[in-house]
């Protein structure tokens, strides 16, 4: 007790507060300590007391797990050594204890609490998630002892307000309930009749549908107290009991088939959400209620000048006013976190889910608190205020943030008022007692981004209802297009994934990894050309159907583990190695290797075995020289366009992703807005540049500390190894690592795995083939280099000539309509060829430029010719029937547009007059185009007018009580003029 004592006071003094229940933070939100103070305490109680190491919180964009939209827990960056499959030179490998507090969202994906978000007062979309691990370290007896030390001794929480809940058992796993958990609590002091057993569904974890899981404990607290045991309430979703602490013991495997079998290593991985922990602390019922939010919301109530938050809910809340403020509150954090992380609103993935996080946000502002636009933007400065302390990265974003969010409420503003409107002119448009178009609500919820429950609202206010069933449907395609796509989750190839099992076999041999040091050696010829050598090695073994084996037969696919390869794995953004290997001996008998993936360390190529394979076999290796040399080109190509685009754009401009590939090199970056065809010949140019000077690519490995002081160093978010390699165009390593070196901010230095040529002129040439803006705020570039890049701009040259071509013949201005829809007509399609076809960005921007401005001149010629022999035809018309009533007649017109002008000209010249005009065309339609004058209406119909005589020809028509036009066939056309002027004189 004394020892415990001890660190209590040590802890209480490391922070600068005193922890006692009369203690006020912040503001002077709530009694109790402050957040930012429980943070802390946390943070220091492992590292300081129980030698974790304390980690940052990862950004909340997942790294390498494109199944995941958002970091939605601590363990997320942690999968990797759960699964075994961490790197042996990863900073990972030396984690052993580990804390830290992790931004979390929960919004899309198996996770979502994004609708339940604002209904009650402890649902949020962000959230912070205190943790500490322990890797093949202590495991299930000092989690406990540790936690209920915390919770107890240096949070002071009273005992008898903590229930602990174990795994009570699965028959149907055969797995007996956890009662070493349950003794560890017992021993600690804990009534029995606090330790509660309960089932799978509420005390076993699993990470997903395979991998590691375990049986876990919780801690939960009841916020009345008083002496009462409230133990039946437990995990009966009660707001006055609640989980505040979960700890999971990783300690087996499930299997594909659904079994479970031991991990080779046991973990523990711990959460516990700071929000309800504070609120527990702050002795707050709500977590709206603690100096998290109550900063949040007085900023709201002074942004909308209404009703202040009462923290009401269900029905109390009346006009669902407290409810938009923890809305609002909640999503406003979530969208700063997220913007600072590089997750901007967008269309797809984590983008679309953090758009519809902003709309609803917006939507409560305006609709619900009657805010002006731009509220939601002005309390940025007050979430940094309330989390920068923690999140520094928050800070150095505000203005970002705030443009981002005011730019995007605009937009939805924008499209709510065009979402109403059409609306409004779909029902005009219904037929009475029938259901809104299934495919114009899904048009607004698509392409507008108009949420479906506002949807059914307008409706029913309208009386009218959605199509659900049709809208479902319409939904349920779009789904499997999307599971179709690139991104959709695909089956890891089971011979080249090793499974956590088999890697821990391999460990336990003691089968060394992979030396793929060879995949660096190569050098320059005599002459310039880039010279392999083939690398020998010895299969050390064989990988099929998850699981290890010394042996595989012809005609199989598998996995070969080697001790030494030079084949390039797929990783750090660049496409693996293809190329063949051949058995010592037997130089006629090729293996082709078709893709090749590191895990673990381990190098696994995967091979068709044309022969029967077996560990022990030497074997030497060819990779496919024009495919590796193609990627090495396309890196150095990539780094050198890395370097540009900073240069032009601005050093804050920051790479958000890359993938290099034998055919092009796609880039994903910062930027402010569009690059402008000025910049993208710029950035071309300073490429150019490097690779006239034929620079000397400079390689080296060097400790992962000493790279990292470089300046002007280019890194992406991403674990490296350490030893790490450097990759610096025309500067020797050694010079950059020199102290006080700028040399690195006047070339390309980079972090970098991949493979590089060795002088910069062999690029030959880059082109920019596409530019544009994934989501608002990142814009990705396609580019290609040598002969691709040269053809490119020879396709651009020759486009730009047809460009020419069409101006000068457009400015000749032909006087016949005909001429002038066809040169129309070219524009079209040249425009269509240059949206397609791959030339330099900057040229097809310029291009269609001009295009759209031909086009504009194209059709505005065309509706004055057709105006100038419109009124042409009207004159010699209203002299033929000068002063009658109504005019019915036969004139030539090229179209449809051109006849109705003519009536229209008829009917501005002489406006008491009524007029039907026909057009037989060569291809023996007729065409009928018609207005009744105004002083004849409701009588006289024009609509009623156009379908008697179209249906004369056996054709139809339609309109309005003024306008109507249709068309028929030539049979019928003297019988039309007949019926045409009988049906006038019958209304007048």
């Amino acid at each position: 007790m004394a020892a415990a004592a001890r660190l209590r006071r040590g802890l209480l003094l490391a922070v600068p507060w005193r922890w006692c229940r009369c203690c006020s933070p912040r503001r002077g939100a709530a009694d109790g300590p402050p957040a930012g103070h429980v943070r802390a305490a946390f943070l220091r109680f492992f590292q300081d007391r129980h030698g974790h190491r304390r980690l940052p919180s990862a950004p909340v964009r997942p790294r390498g797990d494109p199944r995941l939209l958002f970091v939605n827990a601590g363990m997320n960056q942690f999968k990797p050594i759960f699964l075994g499959t961490v790197h042996p030179r990863s900073e990972l490998v030396r984690h052993r204890r580990v804390v830290n507090s992790q931004k979390c969202v929960r919004a899309g994906g198996k996770h979502n609490d994004l609708e339940d978000v604002g209904r009650d007062t402890y649902h949020h979309t962000f959230f912070e998630m205190l943790g500490n691990w322990s890797f093949g370290d202590y495991f299930k007896e000092e989690a406990c002892s540790m936690a209920w030390e915390l919770l107890t001794e240096v949070y002071e929480i009273p005992k008898d307000r903590l229930y602990i809940t174990y795994f009570g058992g699965d028959s149907s796993l055969g797995l007996s309930a956890d009662e070493e958990c349950r003794d560890i609590w017992l021993r600690l002091g804990v009534p029995a009749s606090h330790v509660l057993p309960f089932p799978l569904k509420d005390n076993f974890w699993e990470m997903g549908h395979t991998g590691p899981c375990g049986p876990c404990t919780e801690i939960h607290y009841d916020h009345v107290g008083g002496g009462r045991n409230a133990a039946v309430l437990v995990n009966q979703g009660n707001p006055d009991v609640v989980e505040i602490w979960n700890l999971v013991f990783m300690q087996y495997s499930r299997e594909v088939e659904g079994n479970l079998l031991p991990l080779p290593q046991h973990h523990v991985d711990t959460g516990m959400g700071l929000e309800r922990l504070v609120a527990v602390l702050q002795n707050k019922r709500s977590n709206y209620d603690t100096d998290l939010f109550t900063p949040i919301l007085d900023a709201i109530h002074k942004g909308c000048r209404g009703p202040r938050y009462q923290g009401l809910v269900g029905d109390a809340d009346v006009g669902r006013v407290n409810m938009a403020y923890r809305v609002v509150a909640d999503h406003v954090r979530t969208l700063c976190v997220c913007i600072t992380d590089g997750i901007y609103p967008g269309f797809s993935g984590a983008e679309l889910v953090l758009r519809r996080i902003l709309r609803r946000a917006v939507r409560f502002c305006s609709e619900v608190l009657h805010a002006p636009p731009g509220l939601l933007a002005s309390l940025v400065p007050t979430v940094v205020e309330v989390l920068g302390d923690a999140y520094p990265e928050l800070t150095k974003n505000t203005d970002q943030i705030m443009d981002i969010i005011n730019e995007n409420e605009a937009a939805f503003l924008s499209s709510l008022e065009r979402g109403r409107r059409i609306i409004e002119r779909t029902v005009q448009q219904m037929e009475p007692s029938t259901n809104f178009p299934a495919e114009v609500a899904w048009s607004l919820y698509g392409n507008l981004g108009f949420p479906l429950d506002l949807i059914d609202l307008m409706l029913e206010e309208k009386g009218i209802s959605l199509d659900s069933a049709a809208f479902n449907e319409l939904a349920l395609e779009d789904a499997k297009r999307k599971a179709c796509g690139p991104q959709a989750g695909q089956v890891e190839d089971t011979n080249t994934h090793l499974d956590v099992h088999s890697l821990a076999q391999l460990q336990s041999n003691n089968v060394p990894t992979t030396d793929d040091s060879p995949k660096y050696s190569y050098t320059l010829g005599l002459h310039g050309q880039y010279e392999f050598s083939p690398c020998q090695a010895t299969v050390l073994m064989l990988y099929r159907d998850q699981s290890l084996q010394k042996e595989v037969g012809a005609g199989q696919h598998c996995g070969v583990i080697l001790d030494r390869t030079n084949f390039y794995a797929e990783q750090g953004g660049q496409d693996c190695d293809k190329g063949y290997m051949i058995r010592l001996g037997q130089q006629d008998v090729l293996f082709p290797v078709e893709s090749v993936r590191l895990c673990g360390g381990y190098v696994i190529h995967e091979v068709i075995a044309v022969e029967t394979l077996r560990a022990g076999d030497q074997v030497q290796l060819f990779v496919d020289e024009a495919r590796r040399l193609a990627c090495m080109t396309n890196h150095t190509a990539t780094h050198m366009l890395n370097f540009a685009l900073r240069r032009i754009l601005g050093e804050r401009t920051e790479q958000r992703g890359s993938h290099v590939t034998a055919e092009r090199l796609r880039f994903d970056f910062d930027t402010k807005g569009p690059v402008t065809v000025e910049q993208l010949q710029q950035v071309e140019q300073v490429v150019q540049e490097v690779i006239k000077r034929n620079e000397v690519v400079h390689m080296a490995e060097v400790p992962l500390t000493w790279a990292r002081r470089v300046q002007g160093l280019r890194a992406v978010d991403e674990g490296y190894p350490d030893p790490v390699r450097i990759v610096s165009l025309g500067v020797p390593v050694e010079s950059v690592l020199t102290c006080d070196s700028e040399a690195a901010l006047q070339t390309s230095v980079e972090l970098c795995c991949g493979t590089h040529l060795l002088r910069t002129g062999a690029v030959g040439d880059l082109s920019i083939i596409n530019e544009r803006q994934l989501v608002k705020g990142i814009s990705r570039v396609i580019a290609v280099t040598g002969g691709q890049a040269k053809q490119a701009r020879e396709v651009g040259q020759c486009l730009a000539m047809e460009v020419d071509s069409l101006s000068l013949r457009m400015k000749q201005r032909s006087a016949s309509i005909s001429e002038m829809q066809n040169l129309s007509k070219e524009v079209g399609q040249l425009t269509k060829v240059v949206t397609e076809t791959a030339m330099p960005q900057w040229q097809r921007k310029e291009l269609e430029t001009i295009l759209k401005g031909l086009q504009r001149t194209a059709n505005t010629a065309i509706k004055k010719l057709e105006m100038k022999q419109a009124e042409e035809k009207a004159q010699s018309l209203l002299a033929k029937h000068s002063s009658q009533p109504v005019i019915v007649d036969t004139v030539p017109a090229d179209s449809l547009s051109i006849l109705m002008k003519v009536v229209n000209q008829l009917c501005d010249k002489s406006p008491g007059t009524s007029v039907l005009l026909l057009s037989p065309q060569a291809s023996g339609e007729v065409l009928c185009a018609c207005q009744v004058s105004k002083n004849c209406l409701p009588v006289f119909s024009a609509a009623d007018w156009a379908v008697a005589v179209c249906a004369q020809m056996e054709g139809k028509a339609g309109g309005s009580p003024v306008v109507a036009k249709g068309s028929g066939n030539a049979k019928g056309m003297q019988g039309a003029l007949t019926t045409a002027l009988k049906f006038a004189q019958s209304k007048l």
